[in-house]
């Protein structure tokens, strides 16, 4: 089963878990300038993110490909700058280099993160844009887990998705032999679409209703820590000092993003301070 494959599965076996989740809750009539608005969506968070990363990834090196995301959070702070108005603070600054310090440490110091293809300029180019177009995602459509239920949206999306997927991976899908895949890939395969798609797009949508897309980004500096966690008690990784002050880098930068103050909340002490002022 390819990278490529992989993809497609998780698109078409996310949309199936959707639709039946779907069936657990209230049904909502999506209007049709929204479902166009989740069609992009789906094209910037599923599609562009994962699609382009697979392709960067198969021409660069695992090492080049895993330092490129701590570039999520960064490229979120100034989209959100840009376009919302989110004012870009000491205090999130200093959490974004703190985390990806952190994240930089224990990505160069992983043992696992070793070996693969060398780099690629090409490659490092579409594991980048997958990033960017994330931080896209996070930025402009923070409105709709508002409006909608996240199973609603993320229904549609992973269904867009699969729809604009299929047709470049469709023939690698169809040469794979079926017959021949073990249990032991098909049950990694349902880890990788209940888990790692399911589960976590869900959480995701769900956070959006009460995050800030900055903040959202941040927790992308803990996916080498999780990794680092479970090679560990696999046995197939060490946790040294080096490590634990990542982990600890990584955890301060969160805490200073998400104590860092948004647009509403300065806009609300300006209000405070001119009436209290004006009295």
């Amino acid at each position: 089963i390819t990278a490529l494959s992989l993809a497609t599965f998780r698109m078409v076996g996310g949309a199936l878990c959707f639709w039946i989740a779907s069936l657990f809750i209230k049904h909502e009539e999506v209007k049709p300038h929204d479902l166009m608005l989740l069609f992009f969506a789906a094209l910037f968070a599923v599609v562009f993110n994962q699609g382009t990363y697979i392709f960067g990834l198969s021409l660069t090196s695992p090492i080049d490909a895993s330092i490129i995301t701590t570039t999520a959070p960064i490229a979120t702070l100034i989209l959100a700058a840009i376009f919302l108005h989110e004012p870009i603070t000491g205090k999130k600054i200093g959490g974004v280099f703190l985390g990806a310090i952190g994240a930089l440490i224990m990505i160069l110091g992983s043992n696992a993160a070793t070996g693969g293809n060398s780099s690629n300029a090409l490659g490092d180019l579409l594991c980048f844009t997958a990033q960017v177009s994330f931080a896209a995602y996070l930025t402009f459509f923070k409105g709709l887990p508002v409006k909608y239920h996240p199973v609603t949206c993320m229904k549609w999306m992973f269904t867009y998705a699969a729809i604009c997927f299929i047709p470049f991976s469709y023939s690698e899908v169809s040469v794979i032999p079926f017959a021949e895949v073990g249990w032991k890939t098909w049950g990694e395969v349902a880890f990788v679409v209940v888990c790692s798609t399911f589960m976590s797009f869900l959480l995701l949508m769900t956070a959006q209703k009460v995050l800030r897309p900055t903040v959202l980004s941040m927790y992308n500096y803990m996916q080498p820590i999780v990794a680092s966690v479970v090679s560990v008690i696999m046995g197939i990784g060490t946790f040294g000092w080096m490590k634990g002050l990542a982990v600890a880098l990584v955890f301060s930068g969160v805490y200073l993003v998400t104590q860092s103050k948004s647009r509403a909340q300065m806009l609300k002490e300006m209000e405070e301070k001119s009436r209290n002022h004006q009295e």
